[in-house]
């Protein structure tokens, strides 16, 4: 009787609690969603990666919905503000067309306007291996290194840093052709940002030597003084080693040579002869 009161007891509670689990549910799934709207603002943005110099068209922007609080400063709502203008810093793909990486509405599109008061652009031609395998973009910066001969020895190669920390400012390939055959051969070409002293020593390097670039830290702005390198320097041998051994050389064949002691100055040969407890020394001459 006993077991059968526990059992009851126990078919009650599971049955008042699935009740009481089911009613809850329904009442939860019945409460209407609560939606929390932010306000937005129409912002401008890319509509792919667009490098320095492209010109802005309908394809290349389009208007995305931005938290009002979050717009940044300068942002544009109207495509119309932006079109026709040209990049003068690479953008992503959505992200905000701003002021600063415009040309002004006049100045047009391409490279030009790209370019800051003061400086200039100059192209030089590159390969893998001159362009560090690829690594040079727009954007990153390299110092320029040269080898060149100034005379007919080949003792007098040297390898010098010319400029450090030029910045580059476009980097692709064009089409050349060869001078022999007049075929469309794709060319490698880096621009690099330099001043009016720095380009002539560019283009000079680049026509008399053979360049490569060494890709920096763009958080690095010190700029080192090199001494350049020569073929000796690199097995550690010095440029004046040739000329001491040279002087010694001819030191050693001019030295006089030392004559002999005459036979008068050398010691004379003596014998000891012993008498009893006598002794004696004599002379020993030769007849």
């Amino acid at each position: 009787m006993a077991r059968i009161r526990v059992f009851i007891v126990l078919v009650l509670a599971v049955t008042v609690g699935g009740v009481f689990a089911f009613a809850t549910y329904n009442y939860v799934n019945r409460i209407p969603a609560k939606t929390v709207t932010i306000p937005t603002k129409q912002v401008v943005v890319a509509a792919a990666d667009l490098d320095v110099g492209a010109e802005l068209g309908r394809d290349d922007i389009r208007i995305i919905d931005w938290p009002a609080n979050a717009v940044p400063a300068g942002a544009f709502t109207d495509p119309k503000d932006v079109m026709g203008r040209g990049l003068i810093l690479p953008v992503i793909q959505n992200e905000p067309i701003l002021p600063m990486k415009l040309a002004s509405k006049d100045a047009g599109a391409g490279l030009p306007p790209a370019i800051p008061a003061g400086l200039r652009a100059v192209s030089v031609k590159v390969n893998e291996v001159i362009g560090v395998a690829g690594y040079v973009l727009p954007g990153t910066h390299v110092d320029v290194v040269v080898t060149l001969n100034p005379s007919d020895k080949h003792e007098t190669i040297t390898s010098k840093v010319i400029l450090t920390n030029v910045q580059v400012l476009a980097a692709g390939t064009k089409i050349d052709r060869e001078t022999d055959k007049n075929k469309p051969i794709p060319v490698s070409v880096v621009t690099l940002l330099v001043n009016p002293d720095e380009a002539e020593r560019l283009t000079l390097a680049s026509s008399e030597g053979r360049i490569q670039l060494a890709l920096r830290n763009p958080l690095d702005k010190d700029t080192p003084v090199t001494r350049g390198i020569r073929p000796a320097g690199l097995i550690g041998a010095s440029a004046a080693a040739p000329a001491v051994a040279r002087m010694r050389t001819a030191a050693a064949h001019t030295t006089t040579k030392a004559e002999p002691m005459p036979l008068s100055a050398l010691p004379e040969a003596t014998v000891e002869i012993i008498r009893g407890d006598k002794r004696a020394r004599e002379v020993v001459r030769e007849e």
